[in-house]
């Protein structure tokens, strides 16, 4: 079989098709998380908090810079972003949070259960076949 054979039965494979489609599915998805989190629950954040946005608080490292936002002293220099990383990591646990609780929401809709603990007489039996076998 040639290459581009190959390549074109590879390509049409039920599991190459299945990723595709959840890539694409999954970038929208990823859009709409987001948008949730960027708009409505950092803002709630940020009210709680004080109104404090974290996105603009930075370390000047060449000189000073007060007074300017991030935009303004990246510009004039080097700075230290550090607001904008604890953005970033606070919308990435927001947004694994979500997705958690979605995934346990359509788990408890198929009906999917997490395995039941084993009974404790069968726990018991175990450790005692376990002994007689030293």
């Amino acid at each position: 079989m040639s290459m581009l054979g190959e390549f074109k039965t590879f390509a049409v494979k039920g599991n190459v098709m299945d990723l595709a489609v959840g890539v694409i599915i999954g970038g929208a998805f990823g859009k709409i998380v987001d948008s949730l989190v960027q708009d409505i629950i950092m803002p709630v954040i940020g009210k709680i908090v004080g109104g404090l946005d974290f996105s603009n608080y930075y370390f000047p490292l060449h000189g000073q810079s007060t007074g300017l936002t991030l935009a303004e002293a990246k510009k004039a220099g080097a700075v230290l972003a550090y607001g904008n990383f604890l953005t970033i990591s606070l919308n990435f646990l927001i947004l694994a949070f979500i997705i958690f609780q979605m995934i346990r929401l359509m788990n408890k809709l198929r009906g999917e259960t997490p395995p039941a603990a084993d009974p404790e007489n069968t726990v018991l039996l175990r450790e005692i076949r376990d002994s007689l076998k030293k």
